[in-house]
């Protein structure tokens, strides 16, 4: 697989939000609901989580 420089930027900002998101869950108490969505700039699907109040 071949990183590109927007590719990296996308991977670290998603590796560091699934580090993030479970505590910030566990303060707010809301709901979580994962989604996966094709992103063009990684070339592959990739998992978004949000939280609903």
């Amino acid at each position: 697989m071949k990183l590109t420089r927007r590719g990296f930027i996308a991977s670290a900002i998603a590796a560091g939000s699934v580090r993030a998101l479970p505590q910030i869950a566990a303060k707010t108490g809301g709901r979580r609901i994962l989604t996966l969505v094709y992103d063009k700039s990684l070339g592959m699907m990739r998992a978004v989580d949000k939280l609903v109040p």
